[in-house]
């Protein structure tokens, strides 16, 4: 499935783009290919939520063809 993943924050900088389309079936193949983007990537990618529709999905979720997700960093409040 083609998706789009549009990347905040530190995901971006890890990744090195704001918005990516890729393919990927569940959230945990979308995780595996972004992590692979740079050297960096990984660890940062395994601890960001992956929203789709606002709604947080779990690795198992299954993506749908066309899909657009948000990847989205741990927050720190202050």
């Amino acid at each position: 499935m083609r998706v789009t993943a549009r990347l905040f924050a530190a995901a971006a900088e890890a990744v090195g783009a704001n918005e990516v389309t890729v393919e990927a079936s569940d959230v945990a193949g979308l995780r595996e290919v972004l992590g692979a983007a740079s050297d960096t990537a990984g660890p940062v990618i395994r601890q960001c939520a992956v929203l789709d529709g606002g709604v947080r999905r779990d690795d198992t979720y299954v993506l749908a063809e066309g899909a657009t997700v948000d990847v989205m960093p741990p927050f720190a409040g202050g």
